[in-house]
């Protein structure tokens, strides 16, 4: 789905968003104008190599993000549905590894970290604000990725704030479960 295709009014006061900055985890973007909320929620994109099942659903969290500009609430909503995308891309890259009556997305999560080896430093968002994130994916930080999605499809996906860099985050461990592709791609100049 275009996000170009939705049309943002101005807003009566600029949004702020949680969000890690360059060099520190903590932070905040500020944002009074349509056009530079949709760059930035556009610039978040997955991958073009990746898969367009996971893609697709990706692309929705994304439009919930961009929505957020007319209710701040749906941020909310983009963040459970960039979860389940990552759960299906992990699925797709390591479900076959976790025997079925394990496999769950906390398993998956875990397998990322213990038997593909992600760290911190293959996290370009956590390299950019020097911090961490792998926590979320072992259980070692709560709430776990896991947790968070299952708050907010079994609780009320519109309360509270929305977790800052979630999208981001997202965005970076897809990349990473799909990092041979994009390697492939590349090679083969179909993708940049």
């Amino acid at each position: 789905m275009s996000l170009e295709k939705f049309q943002l009014p101005r807003r009566g006061e600029p949004l702020v968003l949680a969000w890690p900055q360059d060099g520190r985890a903590d932070g905040s973007l500020y944002f009074d104008d349509p056009t530079a909320w949709r760059s930035f929620v556009d610039g978040l994109a997955i991958h073009p190599a990746i898969p367009r099942n996971v893609t697709a659903k990706f692309a929705r969290a994304q439009t919930l993000y961009l929505l957020g500009w007319l209710d701040f609430g749906l941020i909310k909503a983009g963040e459970l549905m960039a979860l389940i995308a990552l759960e299906l891309a992990l699925m797709d890259r390591y479900g076959g590894a976790i025997p079925k009556p394990k496999r769950s997305f906390a398993a998956l999560l875990q397998h990322v970290v213990t038997a593909d080896d992600l760290t911190d430093a293959d996290i370009p968002m956590v390299v950019r604000c020097n911090g961490a994130a792998v926590g979320q994916l072992t259980g070692e930080t709560r709430p776990t990725l896991a947790e968070r999605r299952n708050l907010l499809a079994h609780g009320d996906p519109f309360d509270g704030l929305p977790a800052g860099g979630l999208l981001e985050l997202v965005r970076d461990l897809i990349n990473y479960a799909y990092r041979g592709y994009i390697s492939e791609a590349q090679a083969q100049g179909i993708a940049s």
